[in-house]
């Protein structure tokens, strides 16, 4: 099978057979390292970080209001163009497994942050909300989408994270050790 809504059918049907055969497969360790640039003008935080057929440098740069120049995109702009490219490609290849062809998909993440938490004012959660809309054209009827939107959501791996609690561990090392 070919490529629908620019998603690769044959290979997702290939990766699923892998993982039944082997679970393991479906199991990937994903590494981001980066520094905090002491010098001041441009990125504060660069990471290099590497995907399956190359490398890219991200670089960020905190708002003005939160000790930064504004110059970049912040940590929250990466978050959420995380979430808005993770559940339109999930959404997107979810239709295309079911034979939807898809006109036109687009994605708007809105989220209320409330910074009072990070300057020690308040106890209020940093999150308020987050909404996202997807924007669909489709000869597929409402109910065919709406069936396609809860796989999506019950699918996607970034709004998984957002919705459940991880375990998360953080350390700190000397910078001379490895």
């Amino acid at each position: 099978m070919g490529r629908v809504n620019n998603v690769d059918i044959g290979r997702l049907e290939r990766f699923t057979e892998e993982m039944e055969q082997d679970p393991a497969k479906a199991k990937k360790t994903q590494i981001i390292e980066g520094d905090w640039i002491l010098e001041e003008g441009g990125a504060q935080f660069k990471a290099s970080i590497t995907y399956e057929n190359g490398k890219a440098i991200f670089e960020s740069d905190q708002p003005t209001n939160l000790g930064g120049g504004g110059t970049l995109p912040g940590p929250m702009h990466y978050c959420f163009f995380g979430l808005a490219s993770c559940y339109t490609s999930t959404f997107a290849a979810m239709a295309s497994m079911m034979g939807i062809k898809l006109e036109k998909l687009s994605c708007r993440v809105e989220a209320d942050v409330n910074f009072s938490k990070v300057f020690g004012l308040s106890e209020e959660p940093t999150m308020e909300g987050v909404r996202v809309t997807l924007q669909v054209k489709s000869d597929a009827s409402e109910e065919k989408l709406k069936e396609v939107e809860q796989l999506a959501f019950h699918r996607c791996p970034v709004v998984f994270t957002l919705t459940h609690p991880i375990p998360l561990k953080t350390e700190i090392k000397n910078a001379e050790e490895k």
